[in-house]
């Protein structure tokens, strides 16, 4: 596919969206205006507790701005008149290497919204990642991939209780958030007065009013899995025939002992800077993750991804796959499963253009040659 067919498809398939009739000829073009338009119509409790980061939101900054750190350097007279993106990620064939992140307080946006985003995910033929609500995620719809992701269990009787459970369920792979010890300080939560059983409940309707956080919910120092350690790995594989995952791995060092200890993959995160503040942007982590892994385990990546040339920079760098957490929230806010799926389809058509405009013609040919870091700015 040439530039000219790309564009024409792009607007064929703009052309023929019911998201035309409500904003424009057009419609959303890209990631960026989904999150305008999903902006206006959410509650401000909402959308702030999905766009913020944590304090100061160094990091939340930093995983969008490293990106123009790092220059493509295409290559050309390469024939691009096929241009492949699909792959195969433990197990699972895709038609482009986008996941659809483990991502919390979807029910702030949609009731059932995990729901709606699994079956978006089962549409686009993409992995879905959940963090909650799983098995209510797949009951409607046997025919979604999906792993199913933890932050830790209190014990290796309870853990193992859980692998079994979504081992049952159809789930293809246990991905372990590793950097959720803690709530987090969130400035925007805390001006808001952010109860967390709102991600529950749902945010209070527009004219109600907002009621001080509960002390028990809302407390930044409320532990979430302060003792996870690297047995953890063991006591899920133990009980089930599933890859283990683990997702907030930046430290190379980390990445050699999640090896050594039996992970199947690793994500490259820093939990979309909603954790620690001013850790190093994850596009920058990765090459040296990559290394350290060594080829034993496939690295993904997730942070800030916006763009299909965002997507190429992160393969180029090593990662087998991203995940996108806020875009696919920004979509179902915006239209709803039919917001998801568009912007799913937006980033693998972003991607297929990027890789044939740089020179790719299938996900192999990518390799380091691809990227340059400035040594600047």
């Amino acid at each position: 596919m040439n530039r000219r067919d790309a564009f024409r498809a792009l607007m064929g398939f703009a052309a023929a969206s019911p998201l035309v009739a409500e904003e424009g000829l057009l419609g959303p073009v890209n990631a960026h205006e989904f999150e305008e338009i999903a902006k206006r119509k959410l509650h401000k409790l909402a959308y702030d507790f999905i766009a913020g980061g944590v304090e100061d939101e160094l990091t939340l900054r930093a995983n969008r701005a490293a990106y123009e750190r790092w220059d493509l350097v295409p290559r050309v007279m390469t024939d691009v008149s096929q241009v492949d993106t699909s792959s195969e990620i433990l197990g699972v064939k895709v038609p482009a290497p986008i996941l659809v992140a483990p991502t919390g307080g979807k029910n702030l946006v949609l009731p059932n919204a995990e729901s709606i985003v699994a079956r978006a995910c089962a549409n686009s033929k993409t992995l879905f990642c959940t963090g909650s609500g799983a098995e209510r995620a797949v009951e409607d719809d046997s025919s979604v991939n999906w792993w199913s992701n933890t932050i830790g269990q209190p014990s290796r009787q309870a853990a193992q209780g859980y692998a079994r459970r979504i081992e049952d369920r159809g789930a293809r792979a246990i991905t372990v958030t590793v950097d959720n010890q803690y709530q987090s300080n969130r400035d925007r939560n805390n001006r808001n007065r952010f109860d967390y059983g709102y991600m529950v409940t749902g945010v209070p309707r527009p004219g109600e009013n907002v009621q001080p956080a509960n002390p028990a919910r809302a407390a930044m120092w409320q532990p979430h899995t302060p003792n996870l350690t690297w047995d953890y790995i063991g006591w899920l594989k133990s009980a089930v025939n599933l890859p283990v995952i683990l997702k907030g791995i930046l430290s190379p060092e980390d990445a050699e002992l999640a090896v050594k200890h039996g992970a199947d993959g690793i994500i490259v995160s820093n939990h979309g800077g909603r954790q620690l503040d001013g850790v190093i942007a994850t596009i920058d982590a990765l090459p040296d993750v990559v290394d350290a892994a060594g080829g034993k385990a496939p690295v993904l990546m997730d942070g800030g991804i916006r763009r299909g040339s965002d997507i190429l920079k992160a393969l180029a760098l090593g990662a087998k796959a991203v995940l996108v957490g806020r875009p696919p929230l920004w979509g179902l806010a915006a239209f709803g499963q039919a917001g998801v799926e568009r912007v799913l389809w937006m980033l693998g058509a972003e991607l297929k253009i990027s890789m044939a405009l740089a020179g790719k013609a299938n996900l192999a040919s990518i390799d380091r040659k691809l990227v340059r870091r400035r040594p600047w700015g």
